[in-house]
């Protein structure tokens, strides 16, 4: 096997202490990167060949690299330009002005990794002296100074992200109240406004997922103006999501069993909220098979 074309891709995230790179790592994790911290860098050799013997487990790697390797933080601009031969690394530098992170580390009140005996500043300066090199060959710089967390994710999520994936995952769940309301949601409604189809004969032995009861369901007064005006509200909470880097969420659609109304109305409702940009959709039914 071509150990080239068989590795996948290294992103060395790296930077100044205080720039942001836990925020940087969380958000790529969230895209799908296999993320490594504290990485020294005489390990990004091996690691590049382990993702070509994990045969596409692993296809992105992001190594955060950064002086708490001390010592061994010096030969990562040597390492890294072996490894750029083959196309299969690159590095991402967080930057900010000395002031924003000298308020950065007292607001933590934690000394910076190369203080010692000196201030905070003259941790920052060293730190600056030991950077430089990894600064200037760098693929990607992004000076945080100005970006609160939420800003800095959704920069990397556009940087890193892969074209048409999505910004925001939303699990519409149907439930039924008699078994409690579900936890961890962000929304609830409740469609107990519209008839039971438990109490037809020929419905109630179906789910919501069958032909007959999502016409019987759909016919009734409200039922879709209701699933059309709440998705209709639902498209800015989405879109406002994306904006504050909120991942994931989960609207729970409620009946008494969980097993018809909540059911039809999870499938409609899903399949409008997939028209907003940068969002998927999943659907999970929680009751339908319960007694």
């Amino acid at each position: 096997m071509d150990e080239e074309q068989a590795a996948g891709e290294i992103l060395i995230v790296t930077g100044m202490s205080g720039a942001g790179r836990t925020t940087a790592a969380n958000a790529l994790e969230d895209l799908g990167w296999y993320v490594v911290d504290n990485l020294p860098p005489q390990m990004l050799r091996p690691l590049l060949d382990l993702t070509g013997l994990a045969a596409g487990a692993l296809p992105k790697i992001a190594a955060v690299v950064d002086v708490r390797g001390r010592d061994l933080f010096g030969e990562l601009p040597a390492i890294a330009s072996s490894l750029r031969t083959g196309g299969q690394l690159r590095v991402l530098f967080l930057d900010a002005s000395d002031e924003v992170l000298v308020r950065r580390f007292e607001s933590v009140r934690r000394p910076h990794p190369l203080q010692g005996d000196g201030t905070i500043l003259d941790g920052i300066r060293r730190e600056r002296e030991r950077v430089a090199v990894i600064r200037e060959s760098a693929d990607v710089i992004v000076d945080t100074s100005a970006l609160n967390i939420h800003q800095l994710a959704n920069r990397i999520v556009d940087l890193f992200s892969e074209e048409g994936q999505a910004r925001h995952t939303v699990t519409v769940m149907s439930f039924g109240f008699k078994y409690g309301l579900p936890t961890d949601v962000d929304l609830v409604a409740d469609m107990r406004f519209l008839p039971n189809p438990f109490w037809i004969p020929e419905l109630k032995g179906l789910t919501g997922e069958e032909g007959p009861v999502r016409d019987f369901v759909l016919s009734q007064d409200g039922a879709l103006e209701f699933i059309d005006a709440y998705a209709l509200a639902l498209h800015p909470v989405l879109e406002g999501y994306q904006r504050e880097n909120k991942r994931h969420s989960v609207v729970a659609i409620g009946c008494t069993g969980g097993k018809h109304r909540s059911v039809v109305t999870a499938i409609e409702l899903a399949r409008r909220l997939a028209e907003v940009p940068g969002v998927a959709v999943r659907v999970k039914h929680r009751d339908l098979g319960r007694e």
